[in-house]
């Protein structure tokens, strides 16, 4: 494993974002080391914690202590779950870069084969799918209804072939990711969609897999107000896209 003070490649590098999780913080790295531990014993968890007022910061360091293969980032002010990823992913040691949120919505019996799309089967990017025939996901029908009108703004807008953008359960290649990196500008949630939208266009190969899925009850997202401001960004990715060609 790598640790800051004896850093070294190793197979799978997971970040956890995380802002004012203090709760769910020791049970989901406790799960996640797991969970790798049962295919691999070449890993690090990375806590990406993104300015946390309510103790997430203190506790982060105190595991990241005592727990060998997990690393904690701090940054002092919140910049967003987007930036806190790319900051995260730079300083990773993995050859296979995974990112979940920390709620586990994601169940993680998945994460070996999100792995394996990766190491396995050749896959640049990989990712979890609520919305493949066999995904199971439990939602309310206004975040459903929500959630099938962006992707499919997604898919006809900025041409991307994904059914599900937004899931946060993903892995990727470290090199082809840090190709990308830098050309993302979504600072936070947005940042999972136009970093897909991306690797399609660059001709990246990307896979989707079924998954297990349950809504957190602490979710931070905002239905209204985070979906208009996603429309919104979606324009702006579409106009730099098609229009100014970047």
């Amino acid at each position: 494993m790598a640790t800051p003070n004896n850093p070294q490649t190793v197979l799978v590098s997971v970040v956890l974002p995380a802002y004012n999780e203090v709760d769910c913080l020791q049970p989901a790295v406790e799960q996640t080391i797991q969970t790798l531990s049962q295919f691999t014993d070449s890993y690090e968890v990375i806590i990406a914690e993104d300015g946390s007022t309510d103790g997430t910061n203190e506790h982060s360091e105190e595991l990241a202590q005592k727990t060998p293969g997990v690393r904690h980032i701090h940054r002092e002010q919140r910049l967003g779950r987007g930036t806190a990823l790319n900051n995260a992913f730079k300083q990773s040691n993995g050859k296979v870069l995974v990112y979940m949120d920390l709620d586990l919505a994601t169940d993680l019996r998945y994460l070996k084969p999100l792995v394996e799309a990766i190491t396995v089967e050749g896959y640049d990017f990989a990712t979890g799918s609520r919305m493949m025939a066999e995904s199971k996901a439990e939602r309310t029908f206004s975040r459903s209804l929500s959630s099938k009108t962006y992707n499919f703004l997604v898919r006809h807008m900025l041409g991307s072939k994904l059914r599900d953008h937004q899931c946060g359960f993903k892995a990727f290649k470290k090199e082809p990711l840090m190709q990308l990196i830098d050309t993302v500008e979504a600072t936070h949630w947005f940042w999972d969609t136009e970093i897909m939208v991306r690797a399609y266009r660059q001709g990246f190969k990307v896979k989707e897999i079924p998954v297990e899925w349950k809504s957190g009850k602490g979710t931070k997202v905002n239905l209204f107000k985070d979906s208009w401001s996603m429309f919104r960004q979606i324009m702006n990715l579409w106009w730099k896209l098609k229009v100014k060609k970047q």
